[in-house]
């Protein structure tokens, strides 16, 4: 399955965020979006600049690399 290969349109988007910036306005986000049509697929784009387009995992590659709520 190529995850690229599959259309975004109608994903939704959220946004998840993890305080590990020292300063407030500073803290890191990440909007992941189950990939529609794709079982435990989901898109990932960064929350500060959604249009610099997204990177597309399975839902055990992102808990590999440590994210657990999606």
């Amino acid at each position: 399955m190529d995850l690229y290969d599959r259309d975004l349109a109608g994903a939704r988007f959220r946004r998840l965020c993890g305080g590990n910036q020292q300063e407030e306005g500073m803290e890191s986000c990440v909007e992941p979006a189950p990939i529609p049509g794709e079982a435990d697929a989901f898109a990932l784009r960064d929350s500060k600049n959604p249009d610099a387009g997204t990177l597309r995992f399975t839902g055990a590659e992102l808990h590999a690399a440590g994210l657990t709520t999606l």
